[in-house]
């Protein structure tokens, strides 16, 4: 047996404190995977409405486009079409 400073089982104690930590650290874990499993079925369920899109006759590259500016504030969207307006026209693009 092993006995810390104060005459306790250092032994026993670390046991204790170790279940602690294994049992948060295996709850942790399980969340994460759980939430990994979550977002890979997201991603396949985004991929189908994707292909249902172009299916329609919508180009998926257009619409990855347009979802990233919606979700930019209308002042950073602005800023965006002007720099890249600026760029076309030095390299000759209008």
């Amino acid at each position: 047996m092993a006995l810390d400073a104060t005459g306790k089982d250092s032994t026993e104690e670390n046991a204790q404190w170790g279940n602690i930590a294994a049992d948060r650290l295996r709850s942790i874990v399980e969340r994460i995977e759980r939430l990994e499993e979550e977002r890979k079925a997201l991603s396949s369920d985004i991929k189908d409405i994707y292909g249902e899109a172009k299916s329609a006759g919508f180009d998926p590259k257009v619409l990855r486009a347009l979802i990233s500016l919606r979700k930019k504030e209308p002042a950073e969207v602005e800023e965006l079409e002007t720099l890249l307006d600026v760029y076309r026209r030095a390299l000759g693009m209008n």
